[in-house]
């Protein structure tokens, strides 16, 4: 009896996420559905296809023989619908985007949704972290990630603003109690709020201006994670707790209050815009073709 091809599909999610959980994140399915998925192909083939365990899950050797034919397969019967998709009226599916933190709070907005009500047969699920991960490795049909994080052999289009700003700011309350830094090198000798990435380091805040480059490694009494506790640090900061480093779009809103002023505005460094990657073969699924392609209006749009 031939497999059932969601089958071989939750097989090929389970095998490649080393997980049954991290696999029904992938494919928008339960974990339990997918264990019983397996089960049924097993049943059906009459061979164990995955070792498990209480923490992961690793193909047999059968289950790796499998995978290794499928998993070309499966990309091509997906691209075979997405070119039936591509006649329709209207397209439709769903377009899975890993994003950082600050595009999600950025960028999106302005774009998900005048996309959403011009496409209503796409949904739109958005992964948004910090942490440097492939996006098919995660499931995900693109990514937003800036110029030095961008992977090889991917194409990578532009979306949002094409130029933006670090901006360093404090309270005035903090300010007056503490000085006015006149120099990046003056905040060695002043309470900075920190940032750190998921991989354990902690970011290090850069300045420029005309022409010269100088990087501070401040310290202070408040460490956040990039990204996730961002918010936190905007609010230590509007509370006096210390000076904040971080993108000028973000902080705007406190700066134009006058609850944030700004500092070594000078030194603030510019830098390019991000983009929208994903990989570069042939038959691109129709709900990123529809996003490629609105984002190309938006771009051109005066």
């Amino acid at each position: 009896m031939p497999a059932d091809l969601g089958d071989l599909a939750a097989f090929v999610a389970v095998a490649e996420a080393g997980s049954f959980r991290d696999g029904a994140r992938t494919c928008g399915m339960s974990a339990s559905g997918l264990s019983e998925a397996v089960r049924r192909l097993e049943r059906r083939l009459g061979v164990r296809l995955l070792h498990r365990t209480t923490r992961s899950v690793a193909p047999t050797e059968a289950g790796a023989r499998l995978l290794e034919r499928l998993t070309p397969a499966l990309g091509e019967v997906e691209a075979a619908l997405d070119v039936v998709n591509g006649f329709r009226d209207r397209p439709a599916g769903t377009l899975r985007l890993n994003v950082p933190v600050s595009a999600a709070r950025l960028v999106l907005p302005r774009i998900v949704p005048p996309f959403l009500a011009a496409y209503p047969d796409i949904r739109l699920d958005v992964i948004a972290e910090d942490s440097f991960v492939d996006v098919l490795a995660a499931g995900c049909d693109a990514g937003i990630r800036y110029d030095e994080r961008l992977e090889q052999d991917m194409i990578a289009v532009p979306i949002g603003p094409r130029e933006q700003r670090f901006a360093t700011v404090a309270a005035p309350a903090y300010l007056d109690r503490r000085g006015r830094p006149e120099h990046p090198r003056d905040l060695l000798h002043h309470a900075c709020i920190g940032g750190r990435f998921a991989s354990g380091r902690t970011t290090e805040w850069e300045f420029e201006r005309d022409g010269e480059i100088l990087r501070v490694d401040p310290s202070g009494p408040l460490t956040v994670r990039v990204g996730g506790a961002t918010d936190l640090a905007v609010e230590a900061a509007v509370a006096g707790v210390g000076i904040l480093t971080l993108f000028e779009d973000w902080l705007r809103p406190h700066l134009d209050s006058g609850a944030l002023e700004p500092v070594l505005e000078p030194w603030w460094p510019r830098f390019s815009g991000p983009f929208l990657y994903y990989p570069g073969r042939r038959y691109l699924p129709a709900p990123l073709r529809a996003f490629i392609d609105f984002i190309g209006r938006v771009r051109r749009a005066p």
